[in-house]
C-alpha cells in the first residue's frame, strides 16, 4: 500500500479471511505485535499444514457472540504484553481491512476477555504508511457492530 492511512487511536476493523465483519481495534504504536481476542484455540492439522480453529467474541462486553475462525499457523512466538509477562502465542497472517484499504497483517491469537478492546493493531501492521492521531477516532468510518450482527 502506497498511500498513507490515516487512523486515530481506535478504528473499526473487518477480517475477511476469518468471516469477522466487524471488529473495533486499539490502534497501538506502542505495541509491536498486533493482537486478537482467542478465548478458545484448538490446533489441528489439514493437508499436512498447521492450522488453528479459534473462537472469538467480536464485540466488547458481549460473550454472547462466538465466532469460529480457521487460520493457517504462521509461527509460535513470545510475545510480551503490556505489562511485560511473556507468553508463547500462535501467529497467524490475515487481511485487515479498514475504511476502503485492505493489506495483510500478522495476528497473535490471545484471551483478552479482562482488555477493553477485542484487538489491538500493532505498529508492524501498519508499517510506513500510516499516521496516527491520537486525538481521534474512527477517522474511516463509525460502524453498529450490533446491527451488522442481527443483535438488537
Amino acid at each position: 500500500m502506497n498511500e498513507t492511512l490515516n487512523l486515530g487511536w481506535r478504528e473499526w476493523c473487518a477480517l475477511p479471511d476469518l468471516g469477522i465483519p466487524a471488529i473495533k481495534a486499539k490502534i497501538d504504536t506502542g505495541a509491536k505485535t498486533s493482537a486478537l481476542h482467542a478465548f478458545k484455540i484448538e490446533p489441528f492439522e489439514a493437508d499436512g499444514r498447521a492450522m488453528l480453529r479459534f473462537w472469538v467474541h467480536p464485540v466488547q462486553k458481549n460473550d454472547q457472540l462466538e465466532l469460529e475462525c480457521v487460520a493457517a499457523v504462521k509461527e509460535q512466538r513470545v510475545v510480551s504484553d503490556s505489562g511485560g509477562h511473556k507468553e508463547i502465542r500462535y501467529v497467524i497472517e490475515t487481511e485487515v481491512v479498514i475504511g476502503d484499504k485492505r493489506w495483510p497483517i500478522e495476528m497473535s491469537l490471545t484471551n483478552r476477555d479482562t482488555m477493553r478492546f477485542r484487538m489491538l493493531l500493532g505498529r508492524r501492521a501498519m508499517k510506513d504508511f500510516a499516521r496516527v492521531d491520537p486525538s481521534a477516532s474512527y477517522l474511516n468510518g463509525r460502524l453498529k457492530a450490533l446491527s451488522i450482527y442481527g443483535i438488537k
